[in-house]
């Protein structure tokens, strides 16, 4: 059984190769924000001449339907142009009121066309007490002491959790 002291040494051990694997990312982290940086406004430069080119390509496409009645899409270079029918975009204010005139129109197909969804929150029963709880039927599965190792989370030390949890489950796939 390990004693106080030996815990203490290899929460040492982890607090240490932790502060390493944090400083790795953090190092990563700054390269990478040093090159978005090196590079943000070439691609910024570029997003806007792509933009341009793409709006100058359809205003031409729009301006010449007849070059597009069959077929009415060409690829040209990589990139299809002409026409296609538009998907259109369903609209209502009130789903409530859309949903009665389904019930009312259609009833036999109310189940296809309304969503129903009921369902209870978590976030709200974890303040509830166990007898509460029981009282709808709620019990609490898997309640007894966890271990707990924890650093205190800076986004540093979310990515390297996060980092962990993936070395975790690669070897837990292996």
């Amino acid at each position: 059984m390990p004693t106080l002291g030996d815990i203490e040494g290899l929460a040492k051990t982890y607090s240490e190769t932790h502060a390493k694997l944090a400083d790795e990312v953090r190092a990563l982290e700054e390269e990478m924000a040093r090159a978005r940086r090196q590079r943000i406004a070439r691609i910024r430069r570029l997003v806007s001449g792509a933009s341009n080119a793409r709006d100058r390509l359809a205003a031409a496409v729009g301006d010449a339907p007849d070059l597009f009645q069959k077929p009415r899409t060409l690829t040209l270079h990589g990139v299809k142009v002409g026409f296609a029918k538009g998907k259109g975009k369903l609209d209502f204010t009130d789903a409530a009121r859309v949903c009665d005139l389904i019930r009312k129109h259609f009833p036999d197909q109310v189940e296809t066309l309304v969503k129903v969804s009921e369902t209870p929150v978590k976030g709200a029963l974890n303040q509830m007490s166990a007898a509460e709880l029981r009282r709808i039927g709620v019990t609490v599965v898997e309640a007894d002491d966890e271990v707990v190792v924890r650093v205190t989370d800076t986004e540093i030390d979310k990515m390297v959790d996060a980092l962990l949890r993936d070395a975790a489950d690669i070897e837990t796939a292996a």
